[in-house]
């Protein structure tokens, strides 16, 4: 099953989803009937579900009559299913679902964008592996997930050390997956992002290869509709500036985002200790060169033929850009 297929499937899932939170999610239909606004936000466990623990978008849109409400997602597809379906308004992600999305016909558009973080995304192998450099990945069996950020990672990394995208067998896993296979020696490498990654390295021991510096951005990006981004420029603004608020104190305030980001994960606080040591902070609208970052992505998923179509980023772009 390929990962747009994969995208497709997902709707029964989230429609059901949907059906079973109708009490606290607002409906299109609902928000037509009165005069208040809803911003309907679908998260996954992270900085989104931090902000929500605060409570400080709803404050700050409380005075526009805005609404809040939160819903849970175990990933960015789902999410973008979601999005795709009408039944949220803005939620995260990072850089290559947005790409599927597109490319199934979902009315996205970028809302915002942090900062570059190349560090929390790498290629890791055991301790003891004989595998020294990326050329030393040659033949070997190579675990990561199809079509997501560490997959274009995977492609430029290897092009950088002078290989071809075939050089290595890539054997596509979920996370969970390829940790265990990662474990029992079935896979000689794994690429993953933080907090998988920082993960590994403290309870597998594992030892990291390369990551993305000097190779790709990874960017973590912030979506919502054509629809509601021309009619609630105001509410994406402030719910931008609010993430980018809690970036900050992050960036200030270490210790106590480990901790609470652990809490928040359910993960030990010397993995989320690890994984904030090497991240960047800030997040901020979206502007034509960052869209034009994703085209390049786009344009390699085309030509590995994991997107049927050729896409213009352009169509996916903030309101205020057109």
């Amino acid at each position: 099953m390929n990962e747009l297929t994969r995208f497709s499937l997902q709707r029964r899932q989230l429609l059901a989803a949907a059906a079973a939170t109708t009490a606290v999610v607002t409906t299109p239909q609902a928000w037509s009937q009165t005069a208040n606004r809803v911003l309907r936000v679908g998260h996954q466990k992270g900085w989104l579900s931090i902000l929500k623990g605060r409570g400080t978008l709803e404050k700050r849109l409380a005075p526009l009559g805005v609404k809040v409400t939160w819903t849970e997602f175990n990933a960015g597809p789902v999410q973008l299913e979601a999005l795709n379906v009408g039944s949220i308004d803005f939620g995260d992600v990072g850089e290559a679902p947005p790409i599927f999305a597109q490319a199934a016909g979902a009315p996205l558009v970028y809302a915002g964008a942090t900062v570059p973080r190349p560090a929390l995304e790498a290629v890791i192998v055991p301790k003891d592996s004989p595998i020294r450099s990326v050329a030393d990945l040659k033949g070997k069996r190579v675990a990561y997930n199809k079509g997501s950020n560490v997959h274009y990672f995977l492609v430029k990394l290897l092009e950088k050390n002078g290989l071809k995208y075939g050089d290595v067998q890539s054997v596509f896993l979920a996370p969970a997956d390829a940790r265990a296979a990662f474990q029992k020696g079935a896979v000689d490498a794994w690429i993953i992002w933080d907090p998988f990654l920082a993960a590994a390295q403290k309870t597998l021991d594992a030892r990291l290869l390369a990551d993305a510096t000097g190779v790709v951005n990874n960017r973590g990006y912030y979506f919502t509709s054509r629809d509601f981004a021309t009619k609630n420029t105001d509410v994406l603004r402030i719910a931008i500036e609010e993430i980018n608020a809690i970036d900050t104190w992050a960036s200030k305030n270490k210790e106590a985002a480990a901790a609470e980001l652990s809490a928040v994960l359910g993960l030990d606080k010397s993995i989320t200790d690890l994984y904030l040591s090497r991240a960047r902070y800030g997040t901020a609208p979206v502007t034509r060169e960052i869209l034009a970052e994703q085209q390049v992505i786009a344009d390699t998923f085309f030509d590995l033929k994991l997107i049927p179509k050729k896409l213009n980023l352009l169509h996916a772009a903030p309101v205020d850009l057109l």
